[in-house]
């Protein structure tokens, strides 16, 4: 014989409390005394009684649905953001719908726009963050970015890229190398700001920076940018590339071109995924808190869907990871 699921007449006949009080508190519109709600918590999980999210949604106008769009989902960096933000979107009974922009700037727009009807808030990486965050007010649905942007009154969450870059330097000052390049991707609002910050550290030794372009934020990118660093007139001792995928892909060819490292070249990056561990040589590159940066995000979104709308920038702070791919300087 079939069971018959629960019903919200049977939550209230345990309880001992109206229909409208089970509706009113399975669908958080309302609040109630500790007593009441421990009546109710009770007898939901005595009968296993689920309520239906369509039906409520119906009611409450809200989905329980957060809409995540990230850059490359293939990259750990953007990996372990989801990782975080699902953490606290659970302890808070959300779920993620999350879309890929495949690091394509041309489909952000019609994605997002696509993803919004269907979510409470959304939760947004995009490398033309300004130009998204002036639209993005006109959805008129909570959102806060995973980076900074200027001149939006978005909240975000970020990262000291210019910190991070800084501290990178001042490693390899510190272990004698003295011609140091940087590997970016210039199509990237913040890589200007690793620019930066490494220039000016160099400036301080009174040194200055050579920089180079990838095609793509990945290890197949720094894979073809590597011959063109390192064959060139102006051979670096140490790279500081964009992220850790770029510099995995550098050292990969940089030792099918024949080079030794760290001894002939030292490399470091920035995220400290998962891999650059266990490489060889294992990779020394900044702690950019990625799990941490979706849990704050998270929290901050789900802080404004309750009603609270400050806006406001939150920073996270690099940590300098080392490890075997950076080494004193071979001088010669």
């Amino acid at each position: 014989m079939k069971s018959v699921s629960p019903t919200i007449r049977d939550v209230a006949a345990m309880a001992g409390v109206s229909v409208a009080t089970v509706s009113k508190y399975v669908n958080g519109t309302q609040r109630f005394t500790p007593a009441v709600e421990a009546k109710l918590k009770e007898a939901i999980e005595r009968l296993g009684y689920r309520s239906n999210p369509l039906a409520r949604s119906m009611i409450t106008g809200r989905t329980r649905t957060i809409g995540v769009a990230v850059l490359d989902i293939t990259n750990p960096h953007f990996t372990n953001v989801v990782k975080g933000a699902n953490r606290v979107a659970l302890q808070h009974d959300y779920t993620l719908l999350f879309v890929d922009t495949e690091e394509n700037p041309a489909r952000e727009r019609s994605l997002i726009e696509a993803l919004a009807p269907r979510v409470d808030g959304l939760l947004i990486s995009s490398r033309i963050s300004t130009e998204i965050g002036k639209w993005l007010l006109e959805l008129g649905k909570p959102a806060v970015m995973l980076r900074r942007v200027p001149e939006v009154a978005i909240p975000s969450v970020g990262f000291d890229n210019r910190l991070a870059t800084y501290m990178l330097v001042r490693h390899l000052l510190n272990l004698g190398h003295r011609r140091l390049a940087y590997l970016g991707f210039d199509a990237e609002t913040i890589n200007n700001e690793r620019i930066e910050g490494a220039r000016a550290a160099l400036a301080e030794a009174g040194l200055a920076l050579d920089v180079y372009d990838t095609h793509a934020p990945t290890a197949q990118g720094g894979e073809a940018a590597c011959s063109r660093v390192m064959l060139g007139p102006k051979r670096p001792q140490a790279v500081i590339c964009y992220n850790d995928l770029i510099a995995l892909g550098f050292m990969k060819e940089a030792k099918t071109l024949g080079f030794s490292l760290p001894r002939d070249v030292s490399v470091a990056g920035i995220d400290n995924v998962p891999y650059g561990e266990y490489v060889e040589p294992r990779l020394t590159t900044i702690e950019g808190q990625s799990e941490r940066m979706g849990e704050v995000a998270m929290q901050k979104l789900i802080d404004t869907l309750s009603g609270r709308t400050d806006i406001d920038n939150v920073m996270l702070e690099p940590r300098l990871v080392v490890r075997d791919s950076t080494a004193a300087a071979s001088h010669g």
